[in-house]
């Protein structure tokens, strides 16, 4: 007999390293990182691993590999590009499998050129982005070549200039004669000059407008002084260009600030994510994204995931990460992050003195953080903010909610074994209090989504000094399908599936409730709240829907929806009655008085926030009564 998982797993080494687990087929299902192999792998075969998905996936899995590192940090960066590599169903990866364009310069050419790119990363260019918006991507190049001219990459006497090492071709280029490019096809420009303009651009690209902004000015007035108005006017439109992109970009602080603020919104099992590069104080850019994990994983592990595809594309990593769930490990992501800022990654090795002028700068130390107060809050709560709308835009642009609801319905269709997909479901709920001002309610999904209209309440009529779910249960259902209820258009339609919140016993009361009424093949299923497993009437065992399916997602949602209803029914009844019985022990308050003023006055909230004189403004209430029912109620509170 072969070895079991948990027994292979006894030869792992107790070492810092990457393990994959497997499928059957060979396909890699989850890619993780661990400081010691070992213990890491034994919590997924021990049960240890308390991940709402693990379950599942240990069901699926075969075998295993691992591969040991030197030290954590190697283990990071080999997790994430081996994530990126075999893109793991179980592993936190983008929506759209697409890469985002950046904006490149070539900094290893005689003369370098800007250009849009989604390319790999090569050395020698620079990067900058990625950028989510292709058009603002393209946008951002041609204000930067009104401002700063310099050539194309597609341009064709750029690349005739760049094959002959530098040398003009005696041709100028279109760009040239608008004024787009700055002319090395012609010699109209020395590489010294023109590794200005490229210096000059850099620092735009990396937020430093204000740079620009002085060199500009200071062009234009010894333009003027010397007397050439027109180099003097092309110098202004230049900086008119940069203080309108100046203007546009949102002043977020006063401070220098140079940090990605991630904002995340998750639902069920996708997540919108709004990330707001602000450099120098200034939000440069906006980037969204949209995640195929959700509410189905942690939010730590959601976020390290997201942080870990985000910048190993990143041409560009921040002094500070600020984002609401710091995940763990986060001092390992804080080291590699600190790495990439080094000059290895920020600025390619190469001899072109253009490369020169701006030199690389020292990797400094990267800050992961989640702010409790003050203006990166504040920050981080808009970026949330925007990611919502991030998902509201994807699921428009994509009918993410139709595909979805369509999916559930017909995955309960077939895992319960019903006629037809339930466009129509009821669940009901029991809440009470020793029995005490039992009530029960029933929220309705049409189609897969919440019909408020629809839903109904019923206060229990049965006497009991003890809680008896079943029997209210039973009561509910008898009065909801009633013969006498049959034309009542209160309660519309016959629904395609009944489910009750409870187990085994819950739903024998709720079948026999409905043979009682003659609907006994309306399907019936009840939903136990530890496991979430669905009780159905043909079979002795609950049905287990699968972790993360809609379908089961579904079925969470209308049951919770059911006892937030019957909760809030229930408090409110408490609440009433807890103020009638403290007015019947007030002198001068009969019954007639205490009708009349909860009648006047609606609800018990707005009683105890009235005035004695507007309490006494009900007829029959003298102000002294009103003053003593005042007085009682604020005691009470």
């Amino acid at each position: 007999m072969p070895p079991t998982l948990a027994e292979q797993i006894s030869s792992v080494p107790d070492a810092p390293g990457v393990y994959l687990w497997k499928g059957a087929d060979g396909e890699v299902l989850y890619v993780g990182k661990a400081k010691s192999l070992k213990k890491r792998m034994r919590q997924y075969t021990s049960g240890h691993d308390e991940r709402e998905k693990i379950p599942l996936m240990m069901e699926q899995v075969a075998s295993y590999d691992y591969v040991v590192t030197g030290t954590e940090v190697d283990s990071l960066i080999l997790e994430a590009n081996m994530i990126r590599q075999y893109r793991p169903p179980y592993n936190v990866d983008y929506r759209d499998d697409k890469s985002f364009p950046f904006i490149a310069l070539t900094l290893d050419d005689p003369f370098p050129a800007i250009k849009y790119t989604r390319e790999k990363h090569r050395p020698g260019t620079r990067y900058f982005g990625p950028y989510t918006d292709a058009r603002a991507a393209r946008q951002t190049i041609e204000t930067v070549r009104r401002i700063v001219p310099i050539c194309r990459a597609t341009c064709p006497e750029w690349k005739r200039v760049s094959r002959k090492g530098g040398a003009a071709v005696g041709r100028a280029c279109f760009d040239q004669h608008v004024g787009l490019g700055a002319g090395p096809c012609v010699g109209a420009i020395t590489p010294e000059e023109y590794a200005k303009n490229v210096t000059r651009i850099i620092g735009f690209l990396s937020g430093k407008n204000a740079d620009m902004e002085r060199d500009l000015e200071r062009q234009m007035r010894e333009a003027a002084e010397d007397l050439d108005f027109e180099a003097a006017a092309r110098f202004r439109n230049r900086l008119g260009a940069v203080n309108a992109i100046h203007e546009r970009q949102r002043v977020v602080s006063s401070r220098p600030l140079d940090m990605d603020v991630i904002g995340i919104c998750r639902e069920e099992t996708i997540a919108g994510v709004h990330v707001l590069a602000v450099r120098q104080g200034r939000v440069l850019r906006a980037n969204e994204i949209v995640l195929d994990k959700g509410l189905d994983v942690p939010l730590g592990e959601l976020s390290e995931g997201f942080l870990l595809r985000y910048y190993t594309d990143a041409a560009e990593v921040p002094k500070e990460v600020v984002l609401r769930d710091i995940p763990e490990g986060s001092e390992l992501i804080a080291q590699w992050l600190s790495a990439r800022r080094g000059p290895t990654r920020q600025d390619p090795p190469c001899e072109n003195p253009m490369a020169r002028q701006d030199p690389p700068r020292r990797g400094s130390k990267v800050s992961v953080v989640c702010p409790q107060r003050g203006e990166k809050k504040d920050l981080l709560e808009m970026a949330e903010q925007n990611a919502k709308h991030t998902l509201v835009r994807f699921k428009m642009r994509t009918r993410y909610d139709e595909e979805r609801l369509n999916a559930a319905l017909l995955q309960l269709e077939s895992a319960l074994s019903l006629p037809a997909p339930p466009l129509r479901i009821e669940c009901y709920d029991i809440s009470t209090l020793h029995g005490r001002h039992s009530v029960g309610s029933m929220a309705v999904f049409t189609n897969g989504r919440p019909d408020a209209k629809a839903y109904r309440r019923f206060r229990v009529r049965l006497d009991s000094a003890e809680a008896n779910d079943v029997a209210m249960m039973a009561e509910v259902l008898r009065r909801r399908f009633a013969p006498e209820k049959a034309q009542d258009t209160r309660f519309a339609t016959r629904p395609g599936l009944v489910i009750v919140d409870g187990g085994k016993p819950q739903l024998s009361a709720a079948v026999a409730a409905l043979a009682d009424c003659g609907v006994a093949d309306i399907p019936v299923s009840g939903i136990a709240k530890r496991d979430e497993e669905i009780w159905v009437t043909w079979g002795d065992a609950p049905v287990v829907l699968p972790v993360g399916s809609p379908s089961l997602y579904l079925v969470k949602r209308i049951r919770d929806e059911a006892h937030r209803f019957a909760i809030e029914y229930h408090r409110r009844l408490r609440g009433k009655a807890m103020t009638a019985s403290v007015l019947d022990e007030i002198p001068g308050v009969g019954p007639k008085r205490k009708k009349a003023v909860l009648k006047e006055f609606g609800s018990v909230k707005r009683l105890r926030q009235a005035s004695a004189e507007e309490i006494a403004v009900v007829p029959g209430i003298p102000l002294e009564v009103a003053e003593e029912i005042v007085a009682v109620l604020h005691q009470v509170d």
